[in-house]
């Protein structure tokens, strides 16, 4: 039997304030093509298919279409909720979805009931672990002494271990949205820390053929039959470099046979561009990046005016700006109380100018400066 592993759809989510539902849409698109290329059986789908717990209508058309074409071509679909999702809303109609071949594992009750998938060698048990919140999740497991995700998630495989138990022979996959011990963060996960504890040891997972993680934005392997496939786009520029990919297992008569990566298609790139703001308006090479998401650091010594309107105006898909001064201004920040001890008004005032643009006052703008002290001098007397 062969799976297709993937996770953190975040399906709705935009970068930096930008619309990502139409590249969400094409990679998304992209998994059906595989189902049919590979002859894939069930794709897996370990949490967070949207990134809001009430996703938009529109975040809801496009998962929905994603979901119809990968059913269209083929495979039966398994799908848990991870921390991003709302439980109750994903599994609204669970059991008519599973008639069509769309199996959503929402429930804490019912995570040891397995989808039983069948092949030539007989039945494959995917089992899935929603995101289980440890406080809550602890409660709802009947053990009420557990504590963080690890107590919770050694709850939850110890009774898909024992179903797995009753089922001699039966091949086994668990889907599972968690932070374990080995892997590796990037910038744009929501933290699921619960007392300063978010990471679970790998060995939690121990006795099933193969884990199929959520979480992580990163493909990683933490051993061969536990695995991130990470998420379809990138949601942050620390994943700029990332190739990502889903994951193909084939499962064979005695259990994990084979796990092969497909590289995903990548609608948008991402890039980062650093230098002063006329070079970066100016030089040719950067005609390169004109449909790329980027994100701009400009160096000028004074801090450009109205500069992220204008590097759209050669880059519509700036969406990120940072000023940092070529040299920086030395020595540690001061406290407020010790910046402007036995310093007039006017000195502040030049003295935060300075530091928030990289340039002292003009003397017309000191002028200026001088004229408004004075007015809120005189309105403060006048009260």
């Amino acid at each position: 039997m062969r799976f297709l592993h993937t996770s953190d759809w975040h399906v709705g989510r935009t970068f930096h304030g930008a619309d990502l539902l139409a590249e969400q849409e094409v990679v998304l698109g992209h998994l059906a093509d595989l189902v049919a290329g590979e002859a894939i059986d069930a794709v897996l789908v370990a949490g967070d298919i949207y990134d809001r717990a009430v996703p938009s209508a529109e975040a809801v058309r496009v998962a929905t279409k994603a979901v119809a074409r990968i059913r269209a071509a083929g495979a039966q679909l398994v799908v848990t909720p991870g921390n991003h999702d709302s439980a109750p809303r994903l599994g609204a109609f669970a059991e008519f979805a599973a008639a069509g071949g769309l199996h959503l594992r929402t429930t804490v009750a019912g995570l040891a009931e397995p989808v039983l998938l069948t092949d030539d060698h007989g039945p494959v048990a995917v089992y899935g672990i929603p995101y289980l919140e440890p406080e809550p999740a602890r409660h709802a497991l009947g053990v009420p002494e557990a504590r963080g995700h690890t107590g919770v998630l050694t709850e939850a495989m110890r009774r898909i271990r024992a179903d797995l138990e009753t089922r001699p022979g039966v091949r086994s996959v668990v889907l599972a949205h968690a932070f374990v011990t080995g892997g590796e963060p990037t910038e744009s996960e929501r933290t699921i820390a619960v007392g300063g504890v978010e990471q679970v040891p790998g060995s939690v997972f121990d006795g099933v053929d193969y884990v199929a993680l959520g979480h992580l934005h990163g493909p990683q392997t933490l051993a061969e039959h536990l695995r991130y496939s990470g998420s379809p786009l990138a949601y942050s520029f620390s994943e700029a470099r990332q190739r990502k990919s889903v994951w193909l297992v084939d499962v064979d008569r005695t259990g994990l046979a084979e796990v092969r990566r497909r590289e995903l298609p990548v609608p948008r790139k991402l890039a980062t561009l650093t230098g002063e703001i006329e070079d970066l308006l100016a030089d040719p090479e950067h005609d390169a990046y004109l449909d790329h998401f980027l994100s701009v650091t400009v160096t000028d010594r004074v801090r450009p005016v109205d500069a992220m309107r204008r590097l759209r105006e050669r880059f519509p898909y700036a969406v990120h700006l940072e000023w940092e001064p070529a040299g920086g201004h030395a020595g540690a920040p001061l406290r407020y109380s010790d910046a402007v001890r036995g310093r007039s008004d006017i000195e502040v005032s030049r003295s935060f100018l300075d530091d928030c643009r990289g340039a002292p006052p003009t003397e017309s703008e000191e002028q200026l400066l001088f004229h408004a002290l004075e007015a809120a001098d005189r309105g403060a007397l006048a009260k």
